[in-house]
């Protein structure tokens, strides 16, 4: 043991290891490599990095990182030196600087305690939390606090309740349109058989023909609803893949910068303590043996910030996509959809005004009367009826019509004896 050693402990290495390597690191145009330096005389018997600072020589050079012992700049001892003498060193040097280190091997659930547990549930306590209520309480406000992309889960839950209920009503609006295509078809059926049975050709042409008019609209219907599928499948995709996802990447966002903040409460707590100590001029066992513990947290606070970096990078990228699908992709499905419903309507509308059936000649001198027994309804009838037996009601689009043997003579024609001219059905 030397002089210089005779005040210093054995190195406490709380069971980390270290191994030594060399590091050239060239200077950037303002002559420093990105390092702050921590330790050395006369409290730490040794010097380490406390921090490696984003896009500086030091941090793309890779090697050093929080925590690593400086043992030699440019093959000058170290040891026995001050911060402050090893930082005018390193600045003295001129285009590269060569660094003897030990490097630490630190596992980050090492640093990992209750303690920091403990810190990360107090900043989800204060997140939201105004400074007022904060000081109130007694809690101190780390920064970061109140971020606005945390805010951003409020937009996206309020989001998810806007389009869950879009779909919602969308399944609705295709559920009632079923419902009508299944009467299209049905009206379409009654009319047909009508036109089969009616003895009179022109009457069976135009009862027959404004069948297939409805059940073509039925067959139109249906192909719109297969057409409109993919919308609601890109909505579906939109509510209950996309924005989840994005939550989920928010919260773990969240989880990584609460245990940043806490490793940077707990390194704020013990440069207290050791100042603390330097102001009693009491020595403080984990300093005077190489201050391990603290490079502990000094490398866990520095893998936090990595990932809490890569994390926020993340958040910030899924944020962007999803508005652009909400901006753009999302409303082109909506837009997809009501022009869908449009062209039906245009659609089903040309084929009635080409297909209407009133007035129908009826020839009354051979056929005076004309019911459908099997149809089962009174005249005139236009009232939906239930079957019995808990069956489904089903409406009778048309019952048997019975006419007089002696029309209204309102309703004869001048021209022709034989020929009787009704209206049978009139359709707008």
């Amino acid at each position: 043991m030397t002089e210089d050693d005779e005040f210093f402990f054995e190195e406490d290495k709380l069971g980390m290891r270290v191994t030594s390597g060399v590091v050239k690191i060239d200077k950037d145009e303002n002559n420093l490599i990105g390092i702050s330096i921590g330790g050395g005389a006369p409290n730490c018997p040794c010097l380490y990095v406390v921090q490696v600072f984003d896009e500086t020589p030091a941090s793309a050079e890779g090697t050093l990182e929080s925590g690593d012992e400086i043992v030699s700049v440019n093959g000058v001892s170290m040891k026995g030196k001050t911060k402050v003498e090893v930082a005018k060193m390193i600045q003295s040097v001129k285009s590269q600087v060569i660094i003897n280190y030990n490097k630490l091997h630190a596992d980050p659930k090492q640093g990992k305690s209750l303690d920091i547990i403990l810190k990360k549930v107090k900043h989800r306590m204060v997140e939201n939390m105004s400074s007022a209520t904060a000081d109130a309480l007694g809690l101190s406000r780390a920064i970061l606090c109140n971020d606005s992309l945390l805010k951003k889960l409020e937009e996206l839950e309020k989001m998810e309740e806007m389009y869950r209920g879009i779909i919602d009503h969308i399944l609705s609006l295709l559920k009632s349109h079923i419902d009508m295509c299944q009467v299209y078809k049905a009206f379409g059926d009654v009319f047909a058989e009508i036109g089969v049975r009616e003895p009179n050709p022109s009457a069976s042409e135009g009862f027959s023909k404004f069948g297939e008019t409805h059940r073509t609209i039925e067959k139109q219907s249906i192909e719109m609803l297969q057409n409109i599928k993919p919308v609601l499948n890109d909505l579906h995709t939109f509510l209950y893949k996309a924005v989840p996802d994005t939550k989920l990447t928010i919260k773990k966002y969240a989880d990584v910068k609460f245990e940043y903040l806490s490793y940077c409460l707990k390194v704020k707590e013990m440069d207290d303590e050791e100042y603390q100590y330097q102001t009693l001029q009491e020595p403080l066992y984990r300093i005077e043996t190489g201050n391990y513990e603290y490079r502990l947290v000094l490398r866990c606070r520095q893998d936090a910030r990595k990932r809490f970096g890569k994390l926020r990078s993340d958040v910030l990228e899924k944020l962007e996509l999803l508005d652009q699908k909400h901006v753009q992709d999302v409303v082109l499905q909506l837009q997809r959809l009501i022009s869908s419903f449009g062209k039906l309507h245009i659609e089903c509308h040309s084929l009635i005004k080409d297909n209407l059936i009133s007035p129908i000649e009826v020839d009354l001198s051979n056929t005076c009367t004309f019911t459908y027994p099997e149809l089962g309804v009174s005249p005139y009838q236009d009232d939906v009826e239930e079957e019995d037996e808990g069956e489904e009601a089903m409406p009778e689009l048309l019952g048997g019509l019975t006419l007089d043997d002696d029309p209204p003579a309102a309703m004869r024609t001048k021209s022709s004896k034989k020929l009787e001219e009704i209206d049978l059905l009139s359709i707008d």
